[in-house]
């Protein structure tokens, strides 16, 4: 589990403009997690001079209705790593500040890399590249509020999972929760509050005519809570969940993020994360519902 999930909570009302710099190793979907922001009616750009930003957002907040604003910086701006912890300290002094530092595992990126036939930023070698690219941003990682790895998710996924972090609360809705999905095999998700492991329950992977489906088909689901463990599982979960809710949301916290995991993430953990759908509706929460490993 990431220790940087949930440290910074942003709250989205009051006058205060909220920025939130996304920044990361190549490859790993910065531009994916610029345009979720802007689908989430964030103020964006991309590829910033280090030494502009302050005066941006300075300029752009005199704007009393730009009040979010979402910044991509990485290492191929000039003077980056002798600039940036200057500018975010600047920033932090007045404004709301969350860096989102997203990474993927060297394979994956090497891959991506070769995929899209783009040489690194840094040039040479992808591998060489890829390691210097983290050494160097190692100072800004341990500064940042989240961390996301995205080796195992897709473009659609990347996107739907930071539009709901910063998805605005409506109404009366007091937090924002993200229930995922995910299979082991693939990874554990790195940046969730609460992760509960279901790999113990009946497995529709080894029966033949449900292989296929997922965990949000009807048929896949009765199989899975036909089982009297599934059904103890599912209320227990429900009962702890109830438990911690309305503390977490006691503690002014803004959102939550709880992992539901399997062993491959398309039957087992979306059954479960769909029947907690349901009953998390009675919190006055945002819920957000990501199934992570299906396609």
């Amino acid at each position: 589990m990431n220790p940087k999930s949930g440290i910074r909570h942003l709250v989205f009302n009051g006058l205060k403009p909220v920025i939130v710099i996304i920044t990361g190793l190549s490859g790993s979907g910065k531009t994916v997690a610029l345009r979720a922001l802007e689908d989430s009616a964030f103020f964006c750009t991309d590829n910033l001079p280090i030494g502009l930003i302050d005066s941006f957002v300075s300029i752009v907040t005199r704007d009393i209705e730009i009040r979010k604003i979402g910044i991509g910086i990485d290492i191929r701006e000039k003077g980056f790593l002798d600039e940036i912890g200057v500018v975010v300290r600047t920033l932090r002094n007045k404004y709301r500040i969350e860096i989102l530092f997203l990474e993927a595992e060297k394979d994956v990126l090497v891959r991506r890399f070769k995929e899209t036939r783009r040489p690194h930023p840094l040039g040479g070698r992808i591998e060489d590249a890829i390691l210097v690219e983290k050494e160097r941003l190692f100072a800004l990682r341990e500064a940042a509020d989240r961390i996301i790895d995205t080796s195992s998710f897709t473009p659609h996924q990347l996107r739907q999972l930071v539009s709901s972090f910063f998805k605005i609360q409506t109404g009366k809705k007091a937090m924002t929760a993200v229930l995922i999905s995910f299979g082991f095999k693939l990874g554990a998700p790195q940046n969730v509050d609460l992760l509960f492991d279901a790999r113990f329950l009946p497995n529709p992977n080894f029966i033949p005519e449900l292989k296929s489906l997922n965990g949000t088909d009807r048929r896949v689901s009765s199989y899975v809570f036909r089982s009297r463990t599934a059904k103890d599982y599912l209320c227990r979960l429900r009962e702890l969940l109830d438990f911690l809710i309305p503390l977490y949301i006691g503690e002014d916290r803004s959102y939550i993020t709880i992992g539901i995991g399997c062993t491959g993430g398309r039957h087992r953990s979306p059954a479960i994360v769909e029947k907690l759908r349901r009953s998390l509706k009675k919190h006055p929460i945002d819920l957000s519902i990501v199934h992570r490993d299906i396609d």
